[in-house]
């Protein structure tokens, strides 16, 4: 799309034009454009900007992130699509590992994200050849790897949904979701909910990720001080001022 960046709406559109190309080439599925539109009609009531309780959250996960042992990052279609290289820098600042593991999965797809995210400088992505399932989750949507998600102990999970979300809680890991609602039941079983559009979120993740490092902030710092309930109880104060 040729937009002219002073168009109101100019973000917004880039992001619908990336996932109408990533559902074209294969990597999104058809529900995830559904999925977008929900997501974009709430970013719009908090503003369509990074609000206070979504930097504290993201300061917190690239805390968790560096302090991991085994750190991975859950690739899907829509998030593939949206921001591959904000992924990849992520995953580079941290030491994180990329794994594909999709809810509408086909090996077809995972095949593309993979090679798709590889396009633009990816390596050693994980999720093609899964070798251990997520416990208490039927259908394919349960199949990981054991180095990656099945051993992680942090997890970022972006975009999830929430059985899973709950699944991996139940393995004891914490879990970092990237979830525009709120009242979605991933945000409510995240160890750290992070109310933000995604392609704002993972930047800024990096952000404070590489800020903490270069402080020499020490990286033993835990969420004793940090309320997620109180963190999400923010988010839907700002939802209702938007309306």
């Amino acid at each position: 799309m040729n937009v002219p960046e002073s168009h109101p709406r100019y973000e917004s559109l880039l992001r619908r034009d990336r996932l109408i190309e990533g559902f074209r080439n294969g990597i999104v599925a058809e529900a995830g454009l559904i999925a977008h539109g929900r997501g974009e009609a709430l970013d719009y009531l908090i503003g369509e900007k990074t609000n206070d309780f979504a930097e504290e959250a993201e300061r917190v996960s690239a805390f968790q992130l560096l302090n991991a042992s085994n750190p991975i990052i859950s690739v899907n279609g829509n998030v593939a699509a949206l921001c591959p290289k904000s992924l990849i820098e992520l995953a580079s600042t941290t030491g994180a590992a990329l794994e594909v593991n999709l809810f509408y999965r086909t090996e077809e797809r995972i095949a593309k994200i993979v090679e798709h995210l590889e396009n633009f400088g990816a390596q050693n992505v994980l999720g093609a050849e899964p070798d251990a399932q997520i416990p208490g989750l039927e259908h394919a949507r349960a199949l990981c790897t054991e180095s990656g998600i099945f051993s992680a102990d942090v997890i970022l999970v972006p975009l999830e949904d929430g059985d899973r979300a709950q699944a991996l809680r139940d393995m004891g890991k914490t879990t970092i979701v990237i979830d525009l609602n709120p009242l979605s039941r991933s945000s409510k079983v995240a160890s750290v909910s992070i109310v933000d559009e995604v392609t704002r979120a993972i930047p800024n993740v990096t952000k404070f990720a590489e800020e903490i490092k270069a402080s020499g902030e020490g990286l033993s710092k835990t969420m004793a001080d940090f309320d997620n309930e109180r963190n999400l109880a923010m988010a839907l104060e700002a939802i209702r001022k938007g309306f």
